[in-house]
């Protein structure tokens, strides 16, 4: 979620790329957005943008006559600022402010979750406090004076998300904020911060060893506002789409947030606070700590070991073994396979010949049992046609079943 120094950073984005150009015409509004319309349009105007907390003010300012319009955006979980050519907007672009130029260029605020808003007007949200980053000290003054207020009842972790006195702060900034001076997230708020309201330096102090030691042993107001610029600083190019995929200096930067070793529990309102140590008194009950783990990449190239699978395998469990799949020769002799089709004869192939009177000779002698009817068929076989010509076997057939449906009975052999 975009929070404090990401809205800065939109700022500065702006009025880095909008600082030259001239827009032209109304302002185009997705068909989907939920957002009012922007009743908005002029022959040639300049964007500039200012940022205060989690807030950005865009003012759209004519060259000519006519009053200028300003609007508040909340990014709120996805929003951005994008220049592009106005053809190849992107598709979650909700807002557009197009150039004078052929082709134009557009200006989109893009919002892919679509919980980002903009109102009409140039007035911040009631209720926010002075920015951490740009209103350091009557950001400090608005909560030492307002400590009774029952805000500070609650634990440290959710008061530095009241954006009525911590404007800009969210979650992986407290996280940090909270990490680097070892306070637990479920302490109390006040007893927190009313330390800080007593705190007294030396007089004897020259103004350059109160600032050295200042920066040496910050509080956590003082935090609130350096490790915002911290992320201000370090991301000066990482806020434009060029380089946006590129998130390795502020993961690089984190030492708290989602970080390995880190623990983590959800606080009254269901967010996430990651922290070291114990959480603090304040807690909630029955809530478990979760403790990230460190992900360690498989090698590709590791050998995978071989062995038993450990104390904790499933009981029962038969391990397999995969076996090795062999290639086949790509120059070796393919094998003749002899299918059943290719057995059968064609259809208009003749017979085939008739077997010899020598194949069909038997060796066996008769008085072999099983061997008299063999003998008497090849006999009959080797025996010299007749000359009547012989009756066809369909024709035998025919007769017989006849015979039988007569009733008669055949005529016996002599």
């Amino acid at each position: 979620m975009p929070e404090g120094p990401e809205l800065h950073l939109a700022e500065r984005y702006v009025n880095a790329v909008c600082g030259g150009l001239v827009f032209a015409g109304g302002v185009e509004r997705s068909a989907v957005s939920k957002c009012p319309a922007v009743p908005f349009s002029s022959a040639a105007y300049r964007i500039s943008a200012a940022a205060r907390g989690k807030e950005v003010r865009l003012t759209l300012a004519p060259l000519g006559a006519g009053a200028p319009l300003a609007l508040v955006f909340r990014f709120g979980m996805s929003g951005s600022f994008r220049l592009c050519a106005a053809a190849d907007a992107p598709r979650h672009a909700h807002l557009r402010f197009l150039t004078r130029e052929r082709p134009p260029r557009a200006l989109c605020f893009v919002d892919v979750r679509r919980f980002g808003r903009w109102q009409l007007g140039g007035a911040w949200q009631p209720g926010r406090g002075p920015c951490v980053l740009g209103e350091y000290q009557a950001f400090r003054e608005n909560v030492l004076k307002n400590l009774a207020d029952k805000a500070f009842d609650r634990p440290i972790c959710e008061a530095l998300l009241n954006q009525k006195y911590f404007n800009g702060i969210g979650n992986y900034l407290r996280a940090e904020i909270l990490y680097r001076l070892k306070i637990p997230p479920f302490e109390k708020a006040r007893t927190v911060l009313e330390a800080l309201k007593h705190q007294e330096q030396d007089p004897s102090l020259t103004l350059s060893k109160k600032l050295k030691l200042k920066r040496e042993n910050p509080d956590l107001l003082e935090l609130c506002h350096t490790v915002p610029m911290e992320v201000v600083k370090m991301g000066e190019k990482g806020y434009d789409p060029e380089y946006s995929g590129d998130s390795t200096v502020f993961k690089n930067w984190l030492q708290c947030y989602s970080m390995p070793g880190m623990r983590s529990l959800r606080d009254s309102k269901g967010r996430t606070i990651w922290f070291q140590g114990e959480p603090g008194p304040m807690a909630p009950k029955g809530g478990k700590t979760r403790k990230k783990r460190a992900q360690v990449k498989a090698d590709p190239e590791a050998p995978t070991p071989e062995g038993e699978p450990g104390p904790m395998a499933p009981k029962g469990g038969k391990t397999r073994k995969k076996r090795a799949q062999v290639k086949a020769d790509p120059e070796a002799p393919t094998p003749e396979v002899t299918t059943r089709t290719s057995k059968r004869r064609p259809r208009g192939a003749g017979s085939p010949p008739k077997p010899t009177e020598e194949k069909q000779k038997v060796v066996a002698d008769a008085d072999e049992p099983g061997q008299g009817r063999a003998r008497r068929r090849r006999k009959a076989a080797a025996a010299p046609a007749s000359s009547e010509p012989e009756a066809p076997v369909k024709a035998k057939r025919s007769r017989a079943f006849a015979r039988r449906g007569s009733g008669t009975a055949p005529a016996a052999r002599l």
